[in-house]
């Protein structure tokens, strides 16, 4: 079975964000980031399930599947029926309560 992927416009808005911040730093990097990101958010046309459950405090339990790309970036996507809902990419080098707001 092969999924649907859907991209939040906060999702797309962040990860904007994260690659324009490296490629102040080294374009090539944040070229070689976003093929990362792309590659991993596609993969979830397939089995998006063989990633875990994010279950912090402040998230309903087994809401938000997690995905990480390149150590630093967690993404959060739901399934529902044949859809991917990719909602947050998130630095994971910030506090994740403000997912709340």
């Amino acid at each position: 079975m092969r999924y649907k992927v859907i991209i939040s416009d906060r999702a797309r808005e962040s990860l904007a964000l994260h690659l324009r911040f490296l490629a102040q730093v080294s374009r090539p990097a944040a070229v070689k980031l976003k093929h990362r990101f792309l590659e991993e958010i596609r993969s979830l046309q397939e089995m998006p399930q063989r990633y875990p459950f994010f279950n912090e405090n402040y998230i309903p339990v087994n809401k938000y599947h997690k995905l990480y790309v390149e150590n630093w970036y967690l993404v959060l996507y739901q399934i529902k029926d044949d859809t991917v809902y990719v909602d947050w990419i998130v630095d994971c080098r910030q506090d994740y309560p403000w997912l709340l707001k």
